[in-house]
């Protein structure tokens, strides 16, 4: 059991599948931001501060109260040089941070109050993408980020999303995810979207298990087809312990480790909208244990004030995981990742297994 230091945590190479762009602004570009743009709603003008405000206003243990925040970070989203701004900071932040590879999704009908159409501001966030991975190849810090393009849960406009993220497979986008507030908001809302993007041989993830239970998980696979779950922490209430710590596993829970459908597990966010009470309980180490199919993700680095880094350092030090634990689900989350098969294995075998041999040694 080789248990990693700091550094070694902050130098391994990391892959990010879940990670929402408008929940990871830099809090002085959200100040900068709405300076220039006249946007006078912001609680405080102080970066620290407000860095501090989101995380404190996202500490509420309520998903509903915790998505409030997102209508400051999305007001200051609205016009091309600020979409571009924001995905290139997104990049050049997670490169920074031993990201070698993520998915960011946002939701585009939210970014069009300025009069954008959806396509602008798509071609908007990619163009930033790609600005931030040249910086970052520049700084030898290389990364690829592939967008996720997201439908809102309690919206009607799920179908349009999903021919958007078809038409733009090819350029840069990796799929598509519904999210928002569950309960009262069942992912077959969107059997359309679903429907046609199987069709389309288009992969998918659904926002499911995180405020609402079983019902919602099997729907987003069963009914939905879902490739992977967004959080999906609550599939532990499929799971029984006994006396002497062995574990009963229901006929879902099962069926999603049979299937290794794979789980977007955000700890910290998990803990603050009371998914989970803590890091050292979550149930993410169970079903590591248990070899479902486990990834470690940052959800939204501003509310959380997060990264990945520190989400593995969380693991480490409050659930006892160690560098072959980081390893493991680090090339869970690359083998899951909406990338083609011999992209993905090519930054497993010359990326993350040498870059975890290196730390190993």
């Amino acid at each position: 059991m080789t248990v990693p230091t700091p550094a070694a945590v902050r130098r391994a190479p990391k892959v990010l599948l879940h990670d929402h762009l408008d929940g990871g602004l830099r809090p002085a570009t959200v100040v900068d931001l709405a300076r220039s743009a006249g946007y006078a709603g912001l609680p405080t003008s102080e970066p620290e501060a407000l860095g501090t405000w989101f995380r404190d206003a996202a500490d509420s243990g309520s998903l509903e109260r915790y998505l409030e925040t997102f209508s400051h970070t999305v007001a200051v989203m609205q016009t091309e040089e600020q979409l571009t701004r924001v995905a290139r900071e997104c990049a050049l932040d997670l490169a920074d941070d031993g990201v070698v590879y993520a998915e960011s999704r946002f939701a585009p009908e939210l970014h069009i109050e300025g009069g954008l159409s959806l396509e602008r501001v798509l071609e908007a966030v990619l163009a930033g993408f790609r600005e931030g991975e040249a910086q970052a190849a520049a700084a030898g810090t290389p990364i690829r980020v592939r967008a996720l393009l997201t439908a809102m849960r309690h919206a009607a406009n799920s179908r349009e999303i999903a021919e958007l993220a078809v038409a733009y497979r090819d350029r840069g986008v990796a799929g598509f995810d519904i999210a928002g507030a569950e309960a009262g908001f069942p992912p077959t809302r969107h059997l359309d979207a679903f429907e046609y993007l199987r069709r389309e041989n288009a992969h998918f993830t659904i926002h499911a298990g995180e405020a609402f239970g079983l019902p919602s998980i099997w729907e987003a696979i069963q009914w939905c087809g879902a490739d992977r779950l967004g959080h999906g922490v609550r599939i532990v209430d499929d799971i029984e312990l006994t006396a002497d710590g062995q574990a009963r596993l229901g006929r879902l829970a099962a069926y999603v480790r049979d299937r290794r459908i794979p789980l977007e597990m955000c700890p910290s966010s998990n803990v603050q909208t009371g998914a989970a009470q803590s890091v050292a309980t979550h149930p993410i180490t169970l079903l590591k244990r248990l070899r479902f199919r486990v990834t470690v993700n940052t959800d939204n680095r501003l509310m959380s004030g997060t990264s990945m880094s520190r989400e593995m350092q969380l693991l480490v030090d409050e659930a006892g995981w160690d560098l072959e634990d980081l390893r493991w689900v680090t090339v869970n989350a690359m083998k899951s990742a909406f990338l083609p098969f011999d992209e993905r294995l090519e930054l497993i075998e010359h990326v993350l297994k040498p870059g975890y041999a290196a730390l190993g040694a």
